[in-house]
């Protein structure tokens, strides 16, 4: 099969079009024709390298997909060669960049119809972390206020839905040029965080959601209540602590299931979400997907289409 392989660590020069071998299905998996890849920014980190990244090079990349079932192995009875499907690599594995590739069948679900391949690739790892961000790790309920740090990414633009969804008032931050979209997402108001200082304009949050990391984590707690929650998925600076005792500060441990996958769709069946924007490069031409995913500053996905 042709796949994208990084040869190293390093730049987006690292990345090189070649064959690797087929995969096979275990017993319990399923290989899947790969359609469509996405693109996240934990893509590049692996690919930059740095603590934890411990590969055997080359190494194909990538996280969340969809295609069509190639074969099944021993004890896979819900799902037949020609299932349309769509998910997420399990936790530490990674191989989406490539024409083939094996996962357990359990952790995967059925692509909707109405969603194309790029779609359904685009809304997979971005949905479930926004739903165990949002649901489940913050437990948001309606009348709640939350603020959703970096609203234009893929992860923040599906919880901006998904909050309005359960009810909250939402507020997030975006640059100027993406204000209008993340209302057009829900967001109750959007500040533009070149021209204002979201810690002089927002106040008394029961939930942050910070996609962004950085400072802007630290600078989040202050503008939560008192027993209010900050939900992130992009780390502080290494070596800072918590500002405040009176927060709870709680990472999502996003776990790969297929009842999660389910409950995109039905959040996409009940009209609450819908697929983002989506910039779409070829499977040889990854390298400059990752040029655009480094800058951040992207709206919506980046998708990989293989086939």
């Amino acid at each position: 099969m042709k796949a994208m392989l990084l040869t190293g660590h390093g730049g987006p020069e690292m990345l090189r079009y070649g064959d690797a071998p087929d995969p096979k299905a275990a017993p319990g998996e399923i290989v899947v024709d790969v359609h469509a890849a996405s693109v996240n920014a934990a893509d590049y980190k692996v690919r930059l390298g740095g603590r934890g990244h411990n590969l055997r090079f080359p190494h194909i990349l990538g996280r969340d997909f969809s295609g069509v079932v190639a074969a099944t192995g021993e004890g896979v009875a819900d799902l037949a060669v020609g299932d349309a499907v769509f998910g997420v690599l399990d936790a530490g594995i990674e191989g989406a960049y490539a024409e083939k590739l094996a996962i357990k069948a359990a952790i995967v679900a059925r692509k909707p119809e109405r969603l194309s391949h790029q779609q359904a690739a685009a809304i997979a790892l971005t949905g479930i972390t926004a739903i165990w961000a949002v649901e489940d790790t913050a437990q948001l309920q309606a009348g709640e206020t939350i603020l959703i740090q970096g609203g234009a990414g893929g992860v923040a633009g599906f919880a901006i839905q998904l909050a309005k969804h359960l009810g909250a008032t939402v507020i997030t931050t975006a640059s100027a040029a993406n204000v209008d979209y993340v209302r057009s997402l829900g967001a109750d108001r959007a500040v533009d965080y070149n021209a204002e200082d979201f810690t002089k304009v927002v106040s008394g949050c029961d939930v942050v959601f910070d996609t962004v990391g950085g400072d802007v984590q630290l600078r989040s707690y202050s503008v939560l209540k008192p027993g209010g929650r900050l939900v992130w998925v992009a780390p502080a600076p290494d070596g800072s602590r918590p500002t405040r005792t009176d927060v709870k500060v709680l990472r999502p441990a996003v776990s790969r299931d297929r009842a999660h996958l389910e409950r995109i769709v039905a959040l996409l069946d009940a009209g609450a979400v819908s697929p983002p924007p989506i910039a779409q490069y070829n499977l040889a031409d990854a390298a400059a997907a990752h040029r655009v995913s480094e800058a951040r500053h992207l709206r919506g996905k980046l998708v990989l289409a293989v086939r």
